[in-house]
């Protein structure tokens, strides 16, 4: 079953496709990353603990997950540009309602409505994309898209600290509103619609594919890292360090960076090695990582650590998209990244509930060793899946 793409416009060429989603996405990650190394102090000062502080990243995440399938496949019957400003839209909105939220409960509805509008953009977007990507060349075109995504998230944290430092709060929020709205109006003029001919497309349908089961379990378990990375290094940093909002959003700005760097190389990489080597590789190097944070107590040493866990998403991530848009051109782009973000998705809504609880339980010190236990334990896992495709 395979999905063949169709443009719609007048000029609607593969390249113009790729330049407008690449520059929209990136408005869009932006303005998501500048608020998500911000909300733990945001839920910390409306009385969250640090279950709840995982409940509100995992609402995000549950949502998420659940819609994407749905949403994928949906995308790929009906066409994706629907789908992209509906959700860029969203956003616009739901950031008024950040400001608005005066409750640990109500800041948690808002990021539950917000993972729906996740839901609509990037999966679709990098679907859209995957459509495009040609035969052989699956790392290298993924690769240099996802840039996009990381360097939004890289900017967002180290823009984040600075309005947050200066301006304060309410202003982060308004910030994500406007480069909503610019990704928005991008879309809305620029890109033109795309729909295929695909039948039977779904989640279920893309987990009987071995190689699919295979990255989808490597995605949770990464994301179940990056998850603890990302919500708790705030926590973390502040008692190891004494770090600032703006330091915790270097640290974070300069690992994704990292990732961002290396994708469009390693996506080479990936189109001629041995995908499966090269994702266990960099969780290795995620996994060890992790484990070095509680042992420094400044930010010179926690920035090493922090490019260490970039470096091993830049390795890894490449390969993992390349191999997701070679199934997806079986069971339809839409479904196979819509089920490698709802992947994604289980490992984010895990870490936050799991970390927090083990910061709750044992102390916050604890946090990142777990996770690096669980990354090693996965590797064993995932290369037993994998190992017979030869991929």
């Amino acid at each position: 079953m395979k999905l063949e793409i169709r443009l719609i416009g007048k000029k609607g060429g593969s390249q113009k496709v790729f330049n407008v989603l690449f520059i929209s996405v990136f408005s869009a990650m932006l303005g998501l990353g500048i608020v998500v190394p911000l909300l733990p102090f945001y839920a910390e000062s409306l009385g969250a603990t640090g279950i709840w502080i995982g409940a509100i990243f995992s609402g995000f995440s549950l949502s998420r997950a659940v819609f994407m399938p749905i949403i994928g496949n949906l995308s790929d019957l009906r066409g994706r540009k629907i789908f992209i400003l509906s959700g860029l839209l969203a956003y616009s909105l739901l950031s008024f309602l950040y400001i608005s939220a005066n409750s640990v409960y109500a800041l948690t509805a808002v990021r539950v409505v917000h993972g729906v509008a996740f839901a609509m953009v990037i999966p679709i977007a990098m679907a859209y994309i995957a459509d495009l990507s040609p035969e052989g060349g699956e790392g290298k075109h993924m690769g240099t898209f996802t840039i996009s995504m990381f360097l939004g998230m890289g900017f967002g944290p180290l823009l984040g600290g600075i309005i947050k430092d200066t301006y304060g709060m309410e202003a982060v929020f308004i910030s994500m509103a406007i480069f909503s709205i610019i990704a928005f109006i991008i879309c809305l003029i620029f890109l033109p619609e795309a729909k295929g001919k695909h039948v039977g497309s779904s989640l279920r349908e893309a987990l009987k594919s071995k190689i699919m089961r295979a990255v989808l379990f490597f995605r949770a378990m990464n994301a179940f890292a990056y998850g603890t990375f990302m919500v708790f290094l705030p926590v973390v940093g502040l008692k190891l360090a004494n770090l600032r909002p703006t330091e915790v959003g270097i640290l974070i700005s300069l690992s994704i960076f990292t990732t961002a760097f290396l994708q469009r190389k390693f996506g080479k990489i990936a189109d001629i090695r041995r995908k499966s080597l090269l994702i266990v590789f960099g969780s290795i190097v995620v996994a060890f990582s992790l484990f070095m944070i509680p042992l420094f107590n400044s930010f010179t040493y926690l920035l090493t650590a922090a490019l260490l866990i970039g470096i091993g998403g830049g390795i890894s991530l490449p390969s993992a998209m390349a191999i997701v848009t070679i199934a997806g051109r079986e069971v339809g782009q839409g479904s196979a990244m819509g089920a490698f973000n709802t992947a994604m998705s289980i490992g984010m809504i895990t870490a936050p509930m799991i970390s927090g609880g083990i910061m709750d339980l044992l102390g916050e010190f604890y946090v990142f060793p777990f996770s690096g236990v669980i990354i090693l334990l996965s590797i064993p896992v995932f290369w037993v899946m994998i190992s017979d495709s030869q991929i």
